[in-house]
């Protein structure tokens, strides 16, 4: 290993440390939750999800700089069994790109008059084959993960940390690839939920 790799080694473990430690969740800051509601008329189910108070503090603050958030929702219809286990019969993932401009946060565009507290994906609606007997009970079940740094993200920031100019791809090994990406898994937050699917009176 040549003296520049050394020194870029030592500089990016720094900077890993101190990136960890700016957007670690600090132990006083809300557990992320998710909510969804679930509704079905006819052959049609719609679900609506929210996530609540994913985006602490600090997440706020690098999403503010100019971060970008990724938003993954994976909702899964169940029909109810009773002697057995739930029956599954369909399925849907959504990824969303949380932002920040200059009129507020915005998901896909969207904007979120309620700020990045309460996060409110995309609906999903499913048509069922048949239309369902009265006896019959559907619940959706939903997980949320939002991550506002990636590996690409992360290493900007420790660049940025050590005030030096982002190295080439070519001059990074292997491990430091896996590095960022393992340090990137462990500051995203997720949630999950599940939903009874209700019925119009």
């Amino acid at each position: 290993m040549g003296r520049h790799d050394t020194r870029w080694g030592r500089r990016l473990g720094a900077a890993l440390v101190a990136a960890a430690g700016l957007l670690a969740p600090r132990a006083h800051a809300e557990e992320p939750r998710a909510a969804c509601t679930a509704t079905l008329s006819g052959r049609r189910v719609v679900a609506r999800v929210e996530a609540l108070s994913f985006v602490s503090p600090e997440l706020d603050r690098l999403v503010r700089l100019g971060l970008a958030g990724k938003l993954e929702v994976e909702l899964t219809l169940w029909k109810r069994r009773a002697l057995w286990f739930d029956a599954r019969v369909d399925g849907a993932r959504l990824t969303q790109v949380l932002a920040f401009t200059r009129g507020g946060y915005v998901l896909d565009g969207r904007p979120l008059p309620a700020g990045p507290g309460a996060i409110e994906s995309e609906r999903v609606a499913w048509t069922l084959d048949e239309r369902p007997e009265a006896e019959e009970r559907f619940v959706v079940q939903v997980e949320v993960r939002l991550q506002v740094v990636t590996a690409a993200s992360l290493g900007r920031v420790a660049s940025w940390l050590t005030q030096e100019k982002t190295t080439p791809a070519e001059e990074r090994s292997a491990l430091t690839g896996t590095l960022l990406r393992s340090v990137a898994e462990d500051l995203s937050r997720g949630a999950s939920a599940r939903c009874e699917v209700s019925r119009p009176p």
